[in-house]
Order: structure tokens, then sequence, then C-alpha cells
């Protein structure tokens, strides 16, 4: 179902503050204060107003950030891809994540990636945007910065840095409760194998049923099935949002096990979308054959081109300019970019058709 591009200001009972509230495909809300010096009360309302929204689903992929040929930021560029992820029928868009090589840019280019994400995708759908820091003052900081933009959710991994500086779980408890603690928006925590720290089914837990906003989860570690099972039973209702993430390389056997949506690369939103609704509307045939179909393909970014995949068909495409990743982030190899092409060819995506229709 396609939602209206049309915004709608209104004001919330009982506090007299005009804010922009927004349907998403999915009935929920996405609410943006328009005072930056809330009392400590008025965010306490506020929280529980989002958390009494409607949660979340269906596909929520990671937009690229993308590069000219000389590394700059490509804004014309940026602007069609998100334009492309709307017109896929998206739930949201994720920016500034690691497919989006957040790790790659300074601060200036976060914030003015951001800026343009909002400015561009007008409320048309939900933004969550990734604010992951081994500071927990500057995670705080991303953080509000997201919410005072028009954050949906704002997403992070546990704090590390590098190989081998991590903390224990007194010290991660303390990193979350800050965050969400900072924010009214929702929190979804990236249980990803790039932080190098085991987050448990039990922990995840404790976590939702201890902090009123972190209501998602995106399991992307070894057995990631078995992870959402376990972590579904344990939470129930404190976490309303149990996603698969990976690019929906297990996603079938993790819509089995309770994930009520995927955060994948942008490559084929619309049709993971597609096999997300289907699942939870009950035509779980029709999701596993379309998902069996894809599979093949899903595996070759996976395993051959990772982050490059999206760009690769963007490019060819034509919905941006250039497929460049930044040093020391090269190129896949020739043969894996045309092992990709013809795996894409031989299924007719929407990100090959889109700029040309």
């Amino acid at each position: 179902m396609m939602v209206s591009d049309e915004p709608v200001w209104t004001s919330l009972p009982g506090d007299g503050m005009m804010r922009f509230v927004r349907r998403a495909q999915t009935g929920s809300y996405r609410l943006h204060t328009t005072n930056d010096d809330r009392s400590a009360d008025h965010a306490n309302r506020e929280r529980k107003a989002h958390l009494s929204m409607q949660p979340l689903t269906g596909v929520m992929p990671i937009a690229p950030t993308t590069f000219a040929t000389d590394e700059s930021l490509d804004l014309a560029s940026q602007r069609r891809a998100l334009d492309f992820l709307v017109d896929a029928g998206v739930d949201a868009i994720c920016i500034l994540a690691n497919y989006s090589e957040q790790f790659a840019l300074t601060d200036r280019e976060r914030d003015q990636v951001l800026d343009l994400a909002f400015d561009q995708v007008r409320g048309r759908v939900p933004i969550i945007v990734t604010t992951s820091h081994y500071s927990t003052r500057i995670a705080v900081e991303r953080s509000r910065q997201a919410e005072r933009a028009g954050a949906a959710m704002v997403m992070l991994m546990p704090p590390y840095h590098g190989a081998t500086l991590r903390v224990d779980e007194p010290a991660m408890t303390g990193f979350f409760e800050a965050v969400a603690g900072a924010i009214t928006i929702p929190v979804m925590i990236q249980d990803a194998p790039m932080s190098g720290t085991s987050l448990s089914a039990a922990y995840l837990s404790s976590l939702a049923q201890g902090i009123p906003n972190m209501q998602y989860a995106k399991v992307e570690s070894a057995n990631a099935a078995a992870k959402l099972r376990q972590l579904v039973t344990l939470a129930g209702d404190a976490l309303p949002g149990p996603f698969d993430g990976e690019e929906s390389i297990t996603l079938i056997p993790d819509l089995e096990a309770g994930a009520t949506g995927t955060m994948p690369s942008a490559m084929i939103p619309d049709v993971l979308g597609g096999i997300v609704r289907a699942w939870l509307a009950g035509d779980r045939d029709t999701a596993t054959a379309t998902w069996e179909h894809w599979l093949p393909m899903i595996h070759f970014e996976n395993r051959q081109c990772g982050l490059r995949a999206t760009k690769i068909l963007m490019k060819e495409g034509g919905i941006i300019a250039s497929e460049t990743t930044r040093a020391p982030f090269g190129p896949v190899p020739p043969a894996i970019r045309e092992g990709l092409l013809a795996h894409a060819r031989r299924r007719d995506p929407m990100i090959l058709r889109w700029a040309k229709e």
C-alpha cells in the first residue's frame, strides 16, 4: 500500500506543541519535536507517546553513501538513491550504517548525508539513523541530533574500538541506558559480528525489559534464527521489533523464528518487502518460494560483494553516477562484478529498471 507524500502538521493533546506526524506503510508514526529545551516531564510524556505507536515492520534497507570517482560525496546520486528506495515501497530507510560506509565518513560528511536524507525523503517514509560510537557521550550527541532531524529510530552497535577494545555487560548497559534516556524515539540494538561483542538473547531481553524505548533488535550474528526465537520468547511484548539482518540471507528461518522485518542492503528492497508482507499476512508459501528464487543472488551479494553489490547495480541501472567506495575498500574483481550482473539480469530487479522507466 502506497502512502501520501503529504506531511500532516498537528499538535498532540495536552502540551500544545506542534509536531510533524507521519503515517508509514505499517501505520506507524514519526514525531519531530520543535523545541530542543524540553523538560524531563515533557520528554517522558513524549516517550510514552512514541512507545504506544504501532511498531515498524517490513523492509528497512540501508541506503548506500554515494561517492564520485574522486571519492567526494556525490549528493545528486544520493538523492536519486533515496528516491529509488521510496519508490520501491520500503517501510523505512536506514542511513549512516555500516553498509553506508559510515566508518569512512567525516563528522561533517555525516551531517551532510543526514540533512540531505531528511530533505529528500520529506516524510514519505520514516528514516532510521545509525549513531554507533565507542564514546557514550558521542553516541548520545549523535542520537539527539538524529531525533532533532526527525528520525523515527536510532540504531547502535555495542561500544567497541578496533580488534581488542570491548566493554563488559554493566558498562554496555550503562551505554545503552544513557543513549535511550537522552531521546524519546525507539532504539534498535545492532547485534553484528563487526562489534566483536557477544550479545546473548538473555542479555538483549534484559535490555528490552529494563529500558522502555529499547524496542528493536537487529540480529545478524551466527545462528540468527535460534537467537531470534529465544529472544522473542524471553522478551515478549517488551521487544515488538525483532529484525533480521545480513542482507536477508537467513530471512525465512528468521521469520519462522518470529522476526517481524528485515534490514538488508538496498539491492532488492521491493522483493524483500513483498516477502515479509506476504509472510506476515499468512501467505508463507509465496514468501518462501520468492525468497528461494532470489536466494542465489542474495548469497552472491553476501559472500562475494558485500556493500559493493548495491552500488554496482545502482550504477548499472543508472541510479547513481559511480559505484566508487572509499579506499582502502576497493572494487570487486571484474569476474565477480560480471557474476553479480549475470544474477541480476536473469531476474530483472527493479534496481536495474527504475531509472529507465
